[in-house]
């Protein structure tokens, strides 16, 4: 099979193909992943969480990202690998974030990195986009601004709130941005942001109106010792198999059978 490419996401996004993604961090399981035919990986700043137990995302730093991110494109022959820019590697100066972006793709082999944000993150997008680097946006639910959201929150829910996120949006794609995921906002929200953007949304916690779904894979395989967010779902209990659980999610994605009401805003 060809390889995955953003201009593979954006005619799928033209066709009306729903595009699937998880999140991986190593090998073994980026392997299967990419044998299963999803779409997309994204390599999370959420190991720091369901792999090193941390409480948040933020204790991780740039040389984990790229550890993981290395072991992760050693097991994957066509799925597009989005690696995520951990907090403080993107925020300090232009030349740092380009430097540390670079590291991802030159040492951990990622094909895009992501960062979260809106239109305080425009011209770091731009930047980066101009230079080579594609990106992934990252809105709603920014896990690397928990404390200043309050924790784990629903965002959007109001009609400012909801304008403002629309503006970002628009304010990443004009930057340059490939990719835009959108976190635990109201499903009708996140349907309006995907009509109105040209570029792939994939959401997460966001409805079904979204371009794409992902969902962190110990999750969906019900293998996190802490209680997992409501969008979830765990595809472990009605499949034997990991290789099972993860066709299951593949296929109700691609069917529109996931995410549903009672996993949406």
């Amino acid at each position: 099979m060809k390889p995955v490419t953003i201009t593979t996401l954006q005619a799928m996004k033209q066709a009306g193909e729903k595009i699937t993604c998880l999140t991986a961090y190593d090998y073994s399981f980026a392997h299967l992943l990419d044998s299963a035919g999803i779409d997309m990986i994204i390599v999370g700043d959420s190991v720091g969480m369901v792999c090193q137990g941390h409480e948040t995302t933020l204790p991780v730093t740039l040389d984990d990202m790229v550890y993981h991110t290395r072991c992760v494109a050693s097991g994957c022959q066509r799925t597009l690998i989005v690696a995520d820019m951990p907090f403080l590697s993107y925020e300090v100066s232009p030349d740092l974030t380009f430097s540390n972006a670079g590291r991802l793709m030159k040492e951990g082999y990622a094909h895009v990195v992501k960062i979260e944000g809106g239109r305080t993150m425009a011209e770091t997008v731009r930047f980066l986009t101009e230079r080579g680097i594609p990106v992934c946006g990252h809105l709603g639910l920014t896990p690397q601004s928990v404390h200043q959201l309050g924790g784990f929150r629903v965002q959007g829910r109001d009609k400012a709130a909801a304008e403002r996120l629309l503006n970002d949006a628009r304010a990443l794609q004009e930057a340059g941005a490939s990719i835009l995921v959108l976190e635990a906002i109201p499903s009708e929200l996140a349907k309006h942001v995907s009509a109105e953007l040209t570029i792939p949304t994939i959401g997460i916690g966001a409805g079904p109106g979204c371009d794409g779904q992902v969902l962190v894979l110990q999750d969906m395989l019900g293998i996190y010792p802490r209680r997992s967010p409501k969008f979830s779902k765990n595809f472990m209990e009605e499949n034997g198999t990991i290789q099972a659980a993860v066709k299951a999610f593949i296929a109700a994605v691609r069917e529109q059978e996931f995410p549903g009401p009672e996993h949406s805003f």
